[in-house]
């Protein structure tokens, strides 16, 4: 019996394929970490558009009579806006005014790079100690004890150039490994709060800094102010770019480092072991790992990494030891760490966009009226919108990304 054409089995059509358009609409749509941080750093410059608004003395002046020449407010506002964040963009990245030679042309992203350096040592300081559940607050006193013992190195002994400057860079290692060592083994052994303690010591090494800038053969002589001894330039860490650009191999440190905490956390036996005691000491000491000595571990490295970003202060951008050495990059870290996700890809990208704040905000107050104030106000405010991506989702309508969708393909910082 043949079938006939009314009793054939009925054919499905092949499934087509999304277009391009609907694939970049639903990558919208169901973005994750990736898209709620762009979306996150949009509002973070709209809130900062409006606090330049209001720190604009001419558009103050025209809120008085805003319904007789509303245009007036408008105007002035948007070139507030657009004079402050160009100023931004001029000290951070490019200055076309300073087309007359190739040093000025690229002092901008010098300048961005070299805040960046410090920054992203720091980040790393404070992220490694995050994935095994550990909240490093002490990066300031970690950073302080590894440019003190870096710049006793630079300064008090006499080596040839290239071993001069590896051992300040060992010392300054040492310092910081030393004073985070502290914090962990007082956790592993008694349980003490990181928290509690690294607050603590950052106090203890910032006073003992005061200290010792009081100190004769330590503070610089002739001098009565608190500043040390100049470090020899065989301890300096050389300009990458030649002597015009002040970014120095500090930055390729911080990017080895950056490399090597990828290792330790996703291709190491002893990184997989401090991820899983940060995710569930309980299972991990059921499991047969050391807590403690995990604990130990991570202080040790957290602290070197901070001892290096103290380093590239001491060594590459300062020439001296002051009270303020560590310029905030302690605390600073903090918000790095956090809005790259405690990664060491994440932690990279927000030094440079921190260190770019911080470049730029320096031109933004010296060409505009804008106070630099407001660039330290956009930082936390981005990293506000970042850690609350439930707001972000609901202000631009976003869904839940779907599980094998498209937001999927973004897989953030988290991994």
């Amino acid at each position: 019996m043949t079938a006939t054409a009314d009793t054939a089995p009925p054919t499905t059509a092949p499934e087509r394929k999304p277009g391009w358009g609907r694939r970049a609409l639903d990558f919208y749509l169901y973005g994750n970490a990736i898209v709620v941080t762009v979306l996150a750093f949009v509002c973070a410059l709209v809130v900062g558009a409006i606090l330049i608004v209001v720190a604009d003395p001419a558009t103050r002046t025209s809120f008085g009579y805003f319904f007789s020449a509303p245009g007036d407010t408008f105007s002035n506002g948007w070139n507030a806006i657009a004079a402050g964040y160009g100023a931004l963009f001029r000290g951070a990245i490019f200055d076309p005014r300073s087309l007359s030679g190739a040093g000025g042309v690229f002092d901008p992203i010098s300048n961005t790079l070299l805040n960046a350096t410090p920054l992203i040592l720091g980040g790393l300081a404070v992220a490694v100690a995050f994935r095994t559940g550990l909240f490093n607050i002490g990066v300031q006193g970690q950073m302080i004890m590894g440019a003190v013992f870096a710049g006793y190195v630079g300064f008090a002994w006499q080596l040839p150039p290239v071993i001069h400057v590896l051992v300040a860079l060992l010392a300054g290692v040492l310092g910081g490994a030393l004073w985070g060592g502290v914090a962990g083994w007082l956790k592993a052994r008694t349980g003490a709060h990181e928290v509690i303690t690294t607050i603590m010591l950052n106090y203890i090494a910032l006073y003992l800094l005061i200290y010792l800038l009081g100190v004769k053969g330590f503070q610089a002589a002739g001098s009565n102010q608190a500043i040390s001894r100049t470090t020899h330039g065989t301890a300096r860490l050389p300009h990458l770019f030649g002597p015009g650009l002040r970014v120095h191999w500090g930055l390729v440190i911080a990017l080895l480092a950056a490399l090597g905490m990828w290792w330790l956390l996703t291709r190491s036996t002893l990184g997989f072991s401090l991820k899983a005691v940060g995710a569930n000491p309980f299972a991990a000491r059921t499991a047969g790992m050391g807590i403690e000595r995990s604990y130990l571990t991570v202080m040790l490295i957290s602290g070197a990494l901070a001892g290096l970003a103290g380093c590239s202060q001491i060594l590459g951008t300062n020439t001296a030891l002051t009270g303020d050495i560590d310029a905030g990059i302690g605390f600073d870290a903090i918000t790095v760490a956090l809005l790259g996700g405690a990664t060491p890809g994440g932690t990279v990208l927000a030094g440079l966009l921190f260190g770019a704040f911080r470049a730029g905000s320096v031109v933004m107050a010296t060409d505009t009226s804008t106070p630099s104030e407001i660039v330290s106000i956009i930082e936390p405010v981005l990293v506000l919108f970042i850690a609350a991506p439930a707001l972000i989702r609901g202000i631009f309508r976003l869904r839940a990304a779907r599980r094998g969708g498209v937001g999927q393909l973004a897989k953030g910082w988290n991994g």
